[in-house]
């Protein structure tokens, strides 16, 4: 039986459903057990015609695939990839050379993502004219801290991201600090809000967002959400946009995941973004479920952090949202329709810069902004973080950071959410130990922060972890900061998480479980790849 379709008001405020029904035979019998059984068909269909292919020529067939599998790598280890993704897709096709040598070749030459490529290329090429950089701001940036005006001009040049001086911003510590704040500027809309989210579920914290939306519908203001679909497996029927859209809300899914075997799927919306009258934006890590401001308990507590923007950096924001929008759309917005409706006279004594991260372009954004601050650190860099997969240059900038002498500080779960992820991150703990990195682990709960502050002048929060997903396969967003006041607040915050800390060392390292040794052992093969 399919869930109520009826709208049910409570004390959490709306819901447009009963709680959507777990368990195998749901499951199975739902579009993700359609897509599971799909994927596993085309599959096994594949590997038979491969198989009894082989049969047939005999030796002909090993000699040619030998010669496949040779030319393959030949043009992975030509590739721009990192050197320990090479490392792993080497390792696969070694030890399965049938089915390495063709993933490989699918995730590198499958059409289903150029196709996303090429229509987000053209929007963002359509849309270079409304960010404009201001050479005023550009020359504060300067004067506040000179090596961020060299990152400036990259995150201009490469991510169209501009310098903003006139901004306002806070800094929330908590999901539940940001909650009310939320709330509040969400009551003062008066011309749009749009929303996208890599999780959203049903319960109080959408319950008391989703009756805000229904009521500022009804007023006329223009309401957008979108969400990943992966978010739909494990939290919102199918037809959740459907249901929304009767209320008046406009609803996007993110590459629905089809039963089509293809490397689009792997490209995930992660970005947490609400962006109310062009006036206003808020990002972070937290996403629209009730963990997220402590209201249900999953994993002890839960540790985010976000910020909001005033001022004309939220058109950033909105331009990132509108061309995530348009890719699917089949009559284009008119961009300038949402821009430069923020508040004007606003001054700061600081700038920020806005940026987004595409996993397809080559110029991997994210990454290069972390490292800039690790390389160009004087004194100290402090960071938050859920996981911890690195690649080889990140690794090195983690380390360098500290054999030069800065105080490099990570703070990481201390109860985990996904217990592989957890036993991988502890593989790099010896290896930035050794150099002088300090590592943290926060008692009460689970880290889901994503924050980076450096010399107290240089902060970033925003959606991007350190991990492959994040910085190669993921849409994310964050906040560049260089001497905004709410700096201070994140170090602040930085502190009190740290009084919440166990300290890893290397005799506390000693004392881990022997199987979190082992998964993490095997799993650092193929972290790449995961």
């Amino acid at each position: 039986m399919r869930r109520r379709k009826k709208i049910e008001k409570s004390g959490r405020g709306i819901t447009l459903a009963s709680k959507w029904r777990k368990g195998f035979f749901p499951i199975l019998f739902s579009r993700l057990g359609l897509v599971l059984i799909m994927l596993l068909i085309q599959i096994l269909m594949m590997s038979t015609i491969w198989y009894f292919f082989g049969q047939i020529l005999g030796r002909y067939f090993i000699g040619g695939q030998t010669l496949f599998e040779l030319i393959v790598l030949i043009f992975l280890f030509n590739s721009p990839m990192d050197s320990s993704a090479k490392l792993s897709w080497t390792l696969l096709i070694a030890v399965m050379p049938l089915f390495g040598t063709l993933f490989y070749v699918w995730t590198n030459v499958e059409m289903g993502h150029r196709t996303i490529k090429r229509k987000l290329n053209v929007i963002a090429e359509e849309t270079k004219q409304y960010m404009i950089q201001s050479e005023s701001a550009v020359k504060k940036l300067k004067s506040l801290n000179r090596e961020s005006s060299a990152l400036a001009k990259y995150l201009f040049d490469y991510g169209n991201a501009p310098v903003y001086d006139n901004v306002r911003m806070e800094y929330y510590p908590f999901g539940e600090d940001k909650f009310p704040r939320m709330l509040e500027e969400l009551e003062k809309a008066k011309e749009f809000i749009f929303l996208e989210f890599f999780i959203i579920e049903e319960g109080y914290l959408w319950g008391r967002v989703l009756e805000i939306l229904s009521r500022k519908v009804q007023e006329g203001v223009e309401v957008r959400v979108m969400y990943d679909d992966t978010c739909e497996f494990a939290n919102l029927p199918p037809d959740y946009p459907k249901r929304l859209q009767k209320i008046g809300i406009q609803c996007k899914i993110w590459e629905r995941i089809k039963p089509v075997v293809t490397s689009a799927y792997n490209y995930r919306d992660h970005r947490k973004v609400m962006i109310i009258d062009g006036k206003v934006a808020f990002c972070g890590g937290d996403n629209l479920a009730d963990e997220y401001i402590n209201r249900v308990e999953r994993f002890g507590h839960w540790k985010d952090a976000s910020v909001m923007l005033r001022g004309a950096a939220v058109d950033s924001f909105t331009l990132m949202y509108l061309q995530m929008w348009n890719v699917t759309s089949k009559n284009k917005d008119d961009f300038g329709k949402y821009l430069n409706k923020y508040e004007k006279g606003l001054t700061a004594d600081g700038c920020v810069i806005p940026y987004g991260e595409s996993p397809l372009n080559n110029h991997k954004i994210a990454e290069r902004v972390y490292m800039d601050m690790l390389y160009t650190a004087k004194d100290y860099v402090y960071v938050m973080t859920p996981y911890l997969i690195l690649d080889d240059e990140l690794t090195a900038a983690l380390r360098y950071a500290a054999e030069r002498g800065v105080d490099v500080c990570l703070i990481l779960p201390g109860i985990p959410d996904k217990m592989p992820v957890w036993a991988l991150a502890k593989k790099h703990y010896r290896s930035l130990l050794d150099a002088g990195v300090k590592i943290y682990e926060y008692t009460p709960g689970f880290v889901h922060a994503k924050v980076v502050i450096s010399d107290n002048i240089k902060a970033v929060v925003g959606t991007i972890n350190f991990d492959y997903r994040s910085l190669y396969h993921h849409f994310e967003c964050a906040a560049y900061m260089v001497g905004i006041p709410c700096i201070k607040d994140i170090r602040e915050d930085f502190t009190e998480t740290l009084s919440k800390c166990r300290t890893v060392t290397y005799e506390s390292m000693k004392h881990e479980k022997l199987y979190l040794k082992a998964v993490g052992s095997v799993l650092k093969l193929i972290a790449p790849l995961l």
